[in-house]
């Protein structure tokens, strides 16, 4: 489940508000954990989402480590990640063991991949070489069809 962080208010005060959002997240990774369902945290770049409050890795890792559940994980966004930090290969590889979830689109237009600069062949080879077995689930705006946006997945992928 992706508890998507939000939009801090106007004047609030940073440290008060990661505050609470430790404390509800802790409550709620807890009580879902006994539900078994894993609770996610997302980092949204600040360009489409102008002041949202989580919008970095290193942000959402420390988060999850000031919970201090193992039922909270990263949802690592790679369209965000790309305009917020770039690095993605290294990033991914350094947080592998708090990413539950990979999200991807192209950047820029959050298009369909091998529709920007994003290296999708290489990220999707990386993910299986460092060891990434979770979901990669696809949030993209499709440049034109549903169906021809889908003939990435033919080109950049390989079945094994």
């Amino acid at each position: 489940m992706n508890c998507l962080v939000g939009v801090a208010p106007r004047g609030a005060d940073p440290g008060e508000l990661n505050e609470v959002l430790v404390n509800n997240l802790r409550f709620a990774a807890n009580a879902l954990a006994k539900e078994q369902i894993k609770l996610l945290v997302e980092p949204i770049n600040t360009r489409d989402i102008p002041g949202f409050f989580l919008n970095r890795t290193e942000q959402a890792a420390q988060l999850v480590a000031d919970v201090g559940s193992s039922n909270l994980f990263i949802q690592y966004d790679i369209y965000h990640m790309q305009i917020m930090e770039g690095d993605i290969a290294r990033t991914v590889q350094k947080h592998l063991a708090g990413i539950a979830h990979v999200q991807l689109a192209d950047n820029p237009g959050r298009n369909e991949p091998g529709t920007g600069e994003i290296n999708y062949n290489f990220l999707f080879r990386h993910l299986d070489t460092i060891g990434y077995r979770g979901w990669v689930g696809c949030e993209y705006k499709p440049r034109t069809t549903t169906t021809d946006g889908l003939g990435w997945h033919a080109a950049l992928t390989v079945v094994t």
